[in-house]
């Protein structure tokens, strides 16, 4: 945790240097690639020691299949060794270590390059292997149209503002801010003109590192002072279990999860100001014309504390692995995308059952949350104090929902996450349950999974 910490203190002041004194204006892609790279070679080491030889053993077997597979299939082949190394690495860390953690745990860098390996291979099939009207609009936009050379794809798996703690990024975003696109093409998308500018704006990231530098100062102090305070293990102490009634329970339950939160916004928040410090992460301007730095963003802290559905909130959680989950599985899968998305989700965190127990709750809960919502809410709209009514319920439901859930996340055995069910007389499972049994299930609005040329063919017919 100190070196994590050290390396990620080190990389913020490394990326204010990379900005100022090798901007695109100041030095070459090449030279910024190599700097990246090679900063990010050392934070591994560094950190990892010896067991950061992984990450380059699957960087480099997957170099290899990149530029010897064929494209139909590279996408596959990227993605059955990328996944296949790094559940070999989870395998190991539960029977030789017995689910312990690391003292220099790198399955965290594993699992971000697994991300960008398979993301890069699929962007690489529909640049290629696809033609441009099977693609959805997203898929075309981020299509790549060339393999990368052997300096692209390491900098872009390797460099030091993410490979310690992400987030994942798209090949051609983290192509254009190395040559010095990414803030251009963003602004191109605004007519400054209208606005009173005669030329386009530079805006700098200072201002958003600054923001989320405190926000990772008070993550730390919640973390040092409540984290540590409120174990998830009490919840299932036979003492506390045999004195405190169901009611209290959940409560504490509910406390024990914010507890537990703290440590995922300290990290993800100072990974991505270490980004934005560098000059990466602008994602344009809102309605407001404030510039906007939360392209790599992994979370919106607002968003999760007040979401009302289970949808809202996973949505605004690991923002940037529901993107992966999608582009890579969602997107893709031929039936039950929704099912496949959440096994794959708990194959990439690892081999603890725990894992597995969150994420098929997950697919229960998710599945009659949208029953609920699409038989339901319309009858609570026709007033205000009615949509504050449902507001507040499904702001409590969703919040113990997500307890309930995560729960075994946090507990990674078996044992303790059945004793932590039956404590809870599995009342959330059961629900779910009686909710798909009860509700009709209405068919979703046919959506964006449609190539975007097709769509747009279909709708010229149409009129």
């Amino acid at each position: 945790q100190i070196n994590f910490v050290a390396c990620q203190l080190f990389a913020l002041l490394a990326a204010f240097w990379f900005r100022i004194y090798l901007g695109p204006s100041h030095a070459s892609s090449a030279v910024r690639h190599a700097f990246a790279t090679l900063f990010g070679i050392y934070f591994a080491v560094f950190c990892f020691g010896w067991y950061s030889i992984h990450l380059f053993v699957l960087v480099m077997m997957n170099y290899g299949i990149m530029n010897m597979a064929s494209i139909p299939n590279i996408h596959r082949y990227s993605f059955v060794v990328a996944m296949g190394y790094l559940t070999l690495c989870h395998i190991s860390r539960i029977y030789i270590f017995h689910y312990g953690i690391l003292t220099t745990d790198f399955s965290g860098p594993l699992m971000i390059i697994t991300q960008k390996i398979t993301t890069l291979a699929c962007q690489l099939h529909d640049g290629i292997g696809r033609q441009a009207e099977e693609l959805t609009a997203e898929q075309n936009r981020l299509a790549v149209k060339t393999r990368p050379s052997l300096l692209e794809y390491l900098s872009y798996l390797l460099n030091f503002m993410s490979i310690i703690a992400g987030p994942c990024s798209n090949y051609k975003d983290y192509i254009a801010f190395i040559e010095g696109r990414h803030v251009h093409m963003k602004l191109l998308e605004v007519n400054w003109k209208q606005k009173g500018y005669n030329r386009l704006p530079d805006p700098s990231p200072t201002g958003a590192v600054m923001y989320k530098l405190c926000i990772t100062l008070v993550s730390l102090i919640l973390f040092l002072t409540l984290t540590k305070n409120f174990p998830m293990a009490y919840i299932i102490d036979n003492e506390f279990l045999d004195k405190t009634p169901f009611l209290s329970r959940l409560c504490y339950l509910y406390v024990v999860t914010q507890a537990a939160k703290p440590k995922y916004y300290f990290a993800w928040t100072l990974a991505d100001a270490v980004n934005n410090a560098a000059g990466y992460g602008f994602s344009g301007v809102d309605e407001r014309g404030t510039f906007r730095w939360d392209l790599l963003s992994n979370l919106n802290i607002w968003n999760i504390e007040t979401a009302t559905n289970f949808k809202m909130y996973i949505e605004n959680w690991n923002i940037q692995t529901a993107a992966w989950l999608k582009r890579v599985c969602y997107d893709r899968a031929p039936w039950y995308p929704t099912a496949l998305t959440f096994i794959l989700s708990a194959l990439w965190h690892g081999i603890y059952p725990g894992y597995y127990f969150t994420f098929l709750t997950g697919i229960l809960i998710t599945l009659a949350a949208r029953a609920i919502r699409n038989n339901c809410r319309h009858y609570f709209l026709s007033s205000v104090p009615l949509k504050i009514a449902y507001d507040v319920v499904t702001w409590v439901v969703t919040q113990l929902a997500v307890c309930y859930t995560v729960a075994p996340f946090v507990m990674l055995a078996v044992e303790p996450t059945i004793k932590f069910y039956k404590s809870m007389y599995f009342h959330m499972h059961i629900l779910s349950i009686l909710v798909l049994l009860v509700l009709p299930i209405r068919p979703q609005a046919y959506s964006v999974r449609k190539p975007q040329n097709q769509a747009m063919k279909n709708s010229v017919k149409s009129k």
